[in-house]
């Protein structure tokens, strides 16, 4: 059940986060890398692993956003990059 007000993230709790976000992506794209050399960029698998990298790209942005909120007036630039 979810709380009726949302409780933010703390800036030690974004830090962690943000540390998985940056590890994940970092993976997906060393696998994202192998299957587009090993398959080729017109593969269903590759294109599929491109758009997830895009996609968790982009939750990264918005996690940078969010944190924004979350945390105004902290130093929080590019803690998600």
């Amino acid at each position: 059940m979810r709380p009726g007000t949302p409780i933010p993230l703390t800036l030690e709790e974004h830090r962690e986060l943000a540390a998985e976000i940056r590890t994940a992506r970092a993976h997906l794209r060393q696998l994202c890398d192998l299957v587009v050399a090993v398959y080729g960029p017109n593969n269903q698998a590759a294109f599929t692993f491109l758009k997830a990298a895009e996609d968790l790209d982009r939750l990264s942005q918005d996690l940078q956003a969010q944190a924004g909120l979350d945390l105004p007036g902290y130093p929080i630039d590019n803690l998600y990059s």
